[in-house]
């Protein structure tokens, strides 16, 4: 009755997050649709960018993250004072963090060519990363704004504000891709603006509904520029610091993966750039599962109420195992269909369909570890996490599918099944931590 009943609170935290995190991902998909029609060198330009762009905005989620640790803790420790403290410095973290990432990106800008990639992707991807980079501050200040507001048990508002903010996205990706109502066509570039406008109206949304919320009084900052508190911050950084690097590590395998296709040629790029997006889309799903476990597991280890993590962890589990067996169904049976609708190319649908059945292979163990992860970070243990994301993906992953892609003549398919491998490595090792960290016979779990 236990993980029951706590399968109905995750599902209910989680379903607005889940839908949210789908609908983030439609602006990369609204992207990979528009660009894709601008032809092959477009699209292969956009892989190449994402891979460059994601390794910087997960390092800047996974910081964040603890926001939604701390505030949730705070939550289940009745204790306001303590919520209020993450929000702000979270947010002045999620500024500094977006002002850094741009400037070390201005500063490697010009040594692009250094990944391997051929000269005109290079050359077409590099306004549109420019102002794409620049979007990562309002990016992270709206992720930081929303994570508080999830682990406060208040996610609908934030999921109607991004989702509003993607609709946003993606009218003004038709304007300005395309060249609509006087605005001139600006192709790839047009992208990255409407990403960026966006993003700043997505803000500004958060803090209007937040500052308006009467429920919120007693939980948001009662003085938001007042100067930061640098024991705040370390706390802030002690949970997000290695949960970040564990999230680079697996989302740098699979941009790593990206400068890979580089060199079997334009049509691998096209082809993983689509199962890449399909991929991370299915993705959010289990993501969002995963943030409300990290809230919920919070939330119970802040009270001191260790008994609940258990069923928590089973009923998350359960959930993730049950949605992944839907999506590998969709993928090996869809996935020629699917593609098709990317992009007109015989050669690129029938490689991105390969992928894609083996994008449905992992889908378990992808859905499992990432849940597995986020139920550590919420009792405060992150460390193993991070190192078991660079042994799996960069020790075991990564070299599995050079080695599968290059040395046994795999081509593209085999760097996918290296991933798959790591994958499936990570979740049975980080999967072991979390069922030993919460058994109830431990005095203090997570310790």
């Amino acid at each position: 009755m236990s993980i029951l009943r706590e399968t109905g609170g995750t599902l209910r935290l989680a379903v607005p997050l889940m839908i949210g995190n789908v609908s983030q991902m439609l602006l990369g998909l609204a992207d990979t649709l528009m660009v894709g029609k601008l032809g092959v060198a477009q699209l292969a330009a956009l892989t190449f960018a994402n891979a460059v762009f994601h390794i910087p905005f997960i390092f800047g989620m996974g910081i964040l993250s603890a926001i939604a640790v701390l505030s949730s803790n705070a939550r289940g420790a009745g204790d306001p004072a303590a919520a209020r403290a993450s929000c702000r410095h979270g947010l002045y973290l999620a500024a500094t963090l977006g002002l850094l990432l741009l400037v070390v990106f201005l500063l490697i800008s010009p040594h692009l060519h250094r990944f391997g990639q051929p000269p005109e992707i290079v050359k077409l991807s590099r306004p549109f990363l420019t102002i794409i980079m620049a979007s990562l501050i309002p990016a992270l200040l709206a992720i930081a704004l929303k994570n508080h507001a999830d682990a406060l048990n208040r996610p609908w508002p934030p999921f109607w504000i991004f989702l509003g903010g993607v609709g946003l996205n993606i009218f003004l990706n038709w304007v300005m891709i395309y060249g609509k109502f006087g605005v001139p066509a600006l192709g790839m570039t047009g992208a990255a603006w409407a990403t960026f406008i966006s993003r700043w109206v997505i803000v500004a949304a958060m803090l209007v509904w937040m500052l308006g919320s009467r429920d919120l009084t007693e939980w948001i900052p009662k003085r938001w520029l007042a100067m930061p508190v640098t024991k705040e911050i370390t706390r802030l950084l002690a949970i997000g610091f290695p949960a970040s690097i564990h999230m680079v590590f697996e989302v740098g395998a699979f941009s790593m993966s990206g400068f890979l296709m580089g060199r079997f040629g334009e049509v691998p790029m096209a082809a993983h750039q689509i199962a890449l997006t399909l991929a991370g889309t299915s993705f959010m799903v289990p993501l969002g599962l995963s943030m409300a476990l990290t809230v919920r597991a919070g939330e119970a280890f802040g009270a001191g109420n260790h008994a609940r993590l258990r069923p928590i962890i089973l009923s998350g589990w359960i959930l993730c195992a049950g949605y992944a067996l839907l999506a590998a169904l969709f993928f090996v049976t869809l996935g020629e269909t699917i593609s098709a609708g990317f992009t007109n190319s015989a050669a690129v649908i029938a490689l991105a369909s390969s992928m894609l059945t083996i994008v449905g292979v992992f889908q378990l163990v992808d859905a499992l570890q990432v849940a597995s992860s986020a139920i550590l970070r919420g009792i405060h243990d992150t460390r193993f996490p991070a190192w078991m994301g660079f042994i799996s993906y960069w020790i075991i992953g990564i070299p599995a599918g050079a080695l599968l892609g290059f040395h046994f003549v795999m081509g593209a398919r085999g760097v996918w099944w290296g991933l798959a491998i790591g994958l499936a490595v990570a979740c049975l090792t980080i999967g072991a931590r979390v069922w030993l960290q919460t058994n109830p016979a431990r005095t203090h779990p997570g310790n």
